[in-house]
């Protein structure tokens, strides 16, 4: 199976929130939070346990009007990165 196809979830306790106080949101993790930025944050919002990395990749590229091979290498390299953090499954 390629990582297009895998469908992305957060991990066990993992959660993206909307954080009134500090004005964004936050991916809030046990014992840690992270500050995505606005690209991390149209990814995040699209991580549903439903959705593959192909799809949520199409669309960005749709929304964006973007080139789908870059919108690919960003939002693959953001999912692996927080894999590796252990904020989300692939």
């Amino acid at each position: 199976m390629t990582i297009e196809a895998t469908i992305p979830n957060f991990a066990t306790g993992v959660r993206l929130r909307e954080d009134k106080v500090r004005g964004g949101w936050v991916v809030l993790a046990p014992e840690r939070v992270f500050v995505p930025d606005e690209h991390a944050i149209a990814i995040l919002q699209l991580v549903d346990g439903r959705r593959t990395v192909g799809g949520i990749v199409d669309a960005l590229a749709a929304k964006f009007d973007a080139a789908r091979d870059l919108i690919a290498t960003d939002v693959i390299a953001m999912l692996q990165d927080l894999t590796v953090k252990g904020a989300i499954r692939l």
